[in-house]
């Protein structure tokens, strides 16, 4: 697709060809000052301020889960639900964000990174019940089980 790069002065003269060219991607507006203007549409900067903003999270949970310590609830942030998770479940989660960033940025949607956060907040709630942390960590032995018979009537 060719850039084309308009002058302040198109955005009154030819303002059909400059938001064409913005619903098709991207508008460059040179300003009188030589600045240079994108027009977009609000849905990609979306996508790219999101990006942003969880690459900058996963880079930083990153560093967290290499450190050879605990990292306190401070540390964490906004990411604090991660407590309740070990390192190697920590290191799972930023496995899983790494890769719904890749899509969503290819697919111009980044629902799946909120899925995917989503999914881990739920768990780490059930991790926060003692019993139901029990439940779903604790050891399980084959007598455990039991043989479970269809019902009648």
């Amino acid at each position: 697709m060719e850039h084309v790069i308009f002058q302040a002065s198109d955005l009154a003269k030819e303002r059909v060809r400059v938001l064409d060219a913005a619903r098709a991607g991207r508008a460059v507006v040179r300003d009188k000052d030589g600045t240079g203007l994108v027009m977009l549409p609000e849905s990609h900067l979306a996508v790219l301020e999101g990006y942003a903003r969880w690459s900058q999270t996963l880079q930083r949970l990153n560093v967290l889960v290499a450190a050879e310590r605990q990292v306190s609830v401070a540390e964490l942030g906004d990411l604090a639900w991660l407590r309740v998770f070990d390192k190697d479940d920590q290191r799972a989660f930023s496995d899983e964000l790494h890769e719904a960033l890749i899509a969503g940025l290819s697919d111009e949607d980044l629902s799946a990174v909120d899925e995917v956060v989503a999914d881990w907040k739920v768990t780490a709630r059930q991790l926060e019940d003692p019993l139901r942390r029990s439940v779903l960590l604790g050891a399980t032995d084959p007598d455990d089980f039991v043989e479970a018979h269809k019902p009648q009537g």
